[in-house]
């Protein structure tokens, strides 16, 4: 079996994963970096059976995969998986669509449409990029002085992120989220992120650990997994005093900060998950 490993730089995660693949005597590795890709969208200049997609570009990731589904190669994630998850506009789709419980979102194009969206809503909510990752361009508004400063700025940088306005219903997590990981049909593990600031994402340097998995979360986990095509995910969660509801879902994880706290082996979940689906024609 031949199984093509899609990267740019090489961090910890992607080194775990290898470190799994080198112990398999059946899979044979080829290393494919993205930044040295060139496509014939006419035929295949490649030739493996699968794909394990490991990119921190979204859009290099995204347009990658579905060049290598052109070519009729399985990728993990699929395409279609990326192209939801990478979007939080249509990852909220579509955890409405499948009836997944998640905080009260609003979309706007416009200042005076998202001043509007933000009251409706109600103070605080968080404006994000539909397009974004590692808690990074997040801004918690409280009233409606910060919303017009906010809203202002993001219209002045004149991007096509900046553009669109995402809107979230801020919910107040008491220093902490859930993250859950999910592989195939299974939850695996899932850790507490705690932090003393109100975005909890262990890039920003929230504290990671082990949180037991209960049946609501193994069963929201995939749920919400599910709503954006399956494979290997993470699932991020607010607890809530109506029950959990699903942030946001992520399909080029990250869990080198999860093993040791779950006593899980993440990366070789994963690696099995690959090879067993790659042998299945």
């Amino acid at each position: 079996m031949r199984i093509g490993f899609l990267h740019s730089i090489i961090r910890k995660d992607e080194k775990l994963l290898l470190a799994e693949f080198a112990k398999r005597s059946n899979v044979e590795l080829e290393m494919i970096d993205d930044r040295n890709l060139v496509f014939d969208i006419s035929k295949s200049n490649t030739n493996v059976d699968a794909v394990i997609e490991r990119s921190i570009n979204h859009s290099r990731a995204l347009h990658a995969i579905r060049l290598f589904e052109s070519y009729g190669i399985k990728c993990f994630n699929k395409g279609e998986v990326a192209r939801i998850c990478g979007d939080k506009l249509l990852t909220s789709i579509a955890l409405e669509k499948h009836n997944v419980p998640q905080p009260k979102v609003m979309i706007a194009f416009t200042e005076e449409s998202a001043l509007e969206a933000i009251e409706k809503i109600g103070y605080p909510v968080v404006l994000k990029p539909a397009v974004g990752s590692w808690g990074r361009l997040l801004s918690k508004i409280n009233d409606r002085d910060a919303a017009e400063a906010i809203l202002e700025h993001k219209a002045i940088l004149g991007s096509y992120h900046h553009s669109i306005f995402y809107i979230q219903k801020y919910v107040e997590k008491q220093g902490r989220d859930i993250r859950s990981f999910v592989v195939g049909e299974e939850c695996i593990a899932a850790i507490y992120r705690t932090s003393e600031h109100w975005i909890t994402n262990t890039a920003k340097g929230s504290v990671a650990t082990n949180c037991p998995i209960t049946n609501e979360i193994a069963e929201l986990s995939i749920k919400a997994a599910e709503s954006v095509g399956g494979g290997i995910v993470a699932i991020d969660l607010f607890e809530t005093k109506d029950g959990l509801q699903v942030n946001e879902v992520n399909y080029t994880m990250e869990f080198k900060n999860s093993i040791e706290t779950t006593g899980v082996n993440i990366p070789a979940k994963i690696v099995d998950y690959v090879i067993k689906n790659t042998e299945v024609k």
